[in-house]
């Protein structure tokens, strides 16, 4: 009788994941085949204004990306926003837990943002075409061509107006701790003379990577750091900079 009730209770639960973590599939599937023409009728649109050309994709994978938050049923919790400069570029630099983590940050960002993604995925179709689109550079980790291509990317990018945002760890961290930085990422910020914005993110891994595939509803916290100015940094400065922003992740996630 115990176990009879045990599953009585848990059955709408269970069943309730699953059906959310299906829907949520088949919208992002719908999502990407709709793109295409969508993608195809900004460009006829505004190919003469690349400026409003990006700001139409932002606002469209934006809009996309609320509404699988809506359907996880995530509840977000947003900080810091005022800390982002608007008048200028800017290298985010985040802590990684999750799939998620994209799909609550980028709908957030002010302005286009280019993500350093691992190469495969510029394999994926439609999806790599949107990344392209989207100022999202490509890095394979296992070949050091592969990472200088990706630092001098990343400069042009900032240079010309994009903001651009690492995950430094290098991949998700699988027990929810902020690891060690790369040190390389921070040479995009240091060359291209802009600020560094720290991004703090917790409870993305209760959506999905602690009982993949299902999608479950989670609170997720998102928090934006002051930006740091590393235009006059001396060398030792430099240097000290991943523990430092590392730091500073630690402590908005805690606090």
């Amino acid at each position: 009788m115990i176990s009879i009730a045990a599953g009585d209770f848990l059955l709408p639960f269970i069943f309730g994941e699953i059906m959310r973590t299906i829907i949520t599939l088949i919208y992002v599937v719908i999502f990407l085949i709709i793109s295409l023409p969508i993608m195809g009728i900004g460009w006829l649109m505004t190919r003469k204004d690349h400026h409003r050309l990006d700001r139409f994709y932002l606002r469209f994978i934006q809009w996309g990306f609320h509404c699988v938050e809506w359907l996880s049923g995530s509840d977000v919790t947003v900080e810091g926003l005022e800390n982002i400069p608007t008048d200028r570029p800017v290298l985010y630099i985040g802590n990684h837990q999750s799939f998620y983590d994209i799909v609550v940050t980028y709908g957030r960002l002010p302005d286009v943002t280019g993500f350093i993604a691992k190469q495969s995925v510029f394999k994926v179709p439609v999806l790599g075409g949107w990344m392209k689109q989207l100022y999202c550079i490509g890095l394979d980790r296992s070949s050091l061509r592969s990472g200088m291509d990706m630092l001098l990317k990343a400069i042009d990018e900032i240079k010309n107006g994009i903001s651009i945002f690492i995950y430094p760890e290098g991949t998700r961290s699988k027990d929810g701790q902020v690891h060690d930085f790369h040190p390389g990422s921070f040479k995009i910020a240091t060359k291209a003379k802009c600020p560094i914005v720290p991004v703090a993110v917790s409870g993305t891994r209760d959506i999905l990577e602690y009982h993949f595939p299902n999608v479950k509803k989670s609170h997720v916290t998102l928090k934006f750091g002051k930006p740091i100015e590393t235009k006059d940094m001396s060398k030792d400065e430099q240097k000290a900079l991943p523990e430092r922003v590392r730091d500073e992740i630690i402590a908005m996630k805690t606090a």
